[in-house]
């Protein structure tokens, strides 16, 4: 059997309010591409599918129209996709029904039946060859939120919560395969050990419980698909346990990712190999700087001219950071009119501020951070620290998480 393993689409996402629409085409096309080249049995998408709950419509028809050319193409293709904890879960399986003709499963909670065991059935999915005999069972977990694995059946621990659900999950897999099934688990998930990008992945955080340990994922199981880290990578150095990553950079802190889909091929239940294949970068992301102002202007007016005939959807998008000694009024100014001409689009300057020139009390070698940089949590910890004078404790976090919970819960409601 041979599979695709991608996660982390994040259709819909903006680079500091710039769409990114055309590179998402971009990577579609190829996939399809991929797909019709290779023909492998099953496509996994690990969740993150879209970069927030409520996507905008063009998001919406660029993952339909997806799904309708891979079936079309490849009739027996069968295609698994899972909620993240970007995506709404209910709003990814409301079109469950029509997408199953399509050979499409989607899930994006976990169920309880009325004696309060675990809906496993719903979980666990067919993965038929070509010839449509079923070589594997798909464990499918999308992610799992602190109200879908608490309550009165599992206590208030999130991770034992979480725990238990694997535990049920993988034990209701192995009733149903039978000798030479493969075990395929797909899942959204931060675990242990996993390297985190800078500045693009959303905190899972419940208190300072996070990452979960590889161990949930016990040796029955062949292959585990994640997605939510958006480096590609092992983890604990596992050649089953992987992360493809995002097939994009999702910001400038992913520039030196080789983003890329896994090629996963079994033989029964023994995993055969795993082979990256790295997606072509539609439109580069370039950084200048941290660096004095006088040195940036130089380093712009370097950059390319633009190119009549050059497609401007395939323009880097440029950030450029500066190295201050005091407040510059006209510092966007400078660079704008330097970057006039050039064949790049300036999505953001960040200034960084040293020496002394600062007179609010501030380090003298902070950097200004935008508020699109921190996340919740860390907007509340920094207005706990203004208002109180002291590092806001662990069940105060805690608590707040679990509130940011339910309002995002509450906004997914379609």
């Amino acid at each position: 059997m041979r599979l695709f393993h991608t996660s982390d689409w994040h259709l819909g996402q903006n680079l500091h309010g710039q769409d990114r629409d055309f590179e998402h085409g971009c990577f579609l096309e190829w996939l399809l591409r991929q797909l019709k080249l290779d023909q492998p049995d099953v496509l996994l998408i690990a969740g993150d599918i879209f970069d927030t709950v409520n996507p905008p419509v063009k998001a919406q028809e660029r993952l339909y129209d997806f799904i309708v050319g891979a079936h079309e193409q490849q009739p027996s293709l069968t295609i698994v996709m899972i909620a993240g904890n970007h995506d709404s879960g209910s709003r990814i399986e409301l079109p469950a029904p029509l997408m199953r003709r399509l050979r499409t499963h989607a899930l994006g909670r976990v169920l309880w039946l009325d004696d309060g065991q675990l809906d496993a059935e719903r979980l666990l999915l067919p993965l038929p060859d070509a010839s449509g005999e079923i070589r594997a069972w798909c464990l499918a977990l999308p992610f799992l939120r602190p109200a879908e694995v608490t309550g009165a059946q599992l206590g208030d621990n999130y991770l034992r919560g979480i725990g238990q659900v694997h535990e049920w999950l993988i034990a209701a897999a192995n009733a149903k395969r039978t000798p030479g099934q493969a075990l395929i688990a797909i899942s959204h998930a931060h675990m242990a050990g996993g390297s985190v990008s800078e500045d693009s992945e959303r905190s899972l955080i419940i208190g300072n419980a996070e990452a979960l340990p590889a161990s949930l994922f016990g040796t029955t199981i062949s292959y585990v698909a994640l997605g939510h880290l958006h480096k590609p990578q092992k983890v604990n150095g596992e050649e089953r346990i992987r992360y493809s990553g995002s097939p994009i950079p999702l910001s400038f802190s992913e520039i030196n990712y080789q983003h890329q889909i896994l090629d996963v091929k079994l033989d029964g239940e023994t995993l055969l190999s795993v082979e990256p294949k790295l997606i072509p970068r539609a439109v580069n992301l370039q950084r200048i700087g941290p660096a004095p102002l006088a040195e940036i202007l130089l380093q712009l007016a370097e950059l390319p001219n633009t190119d009549l005939l050059e497609d401007l959807q395939r323009q880097p998008w440029l950030e450029v950071r500066v190295r201050l000694e005091e407040p510059q009024p006209d510092l966007r100014y400078q660079v704008e009119t330097a970057l006039q001409g050039k064949a790049v689009r300036l999505v953001r300057i960040a200034a960084e501020y040293a020496g002394t020139g600062r007179n609010d009390g501030a380090d003298d070698n902070a950097t200004l951070i935008e508020l699109d940089q921190l996340s919740p949590q860390e907007l509340f910890s920094r207005a706990w620290q203004d208002n109180y004078g002291s590092e806001v404790d662990e069940q105060t976090l805690k608590d707040f998480a679990e509130l940011l919970q339910d309002v995002q819960m509450e906004r997914e409601q379609p």
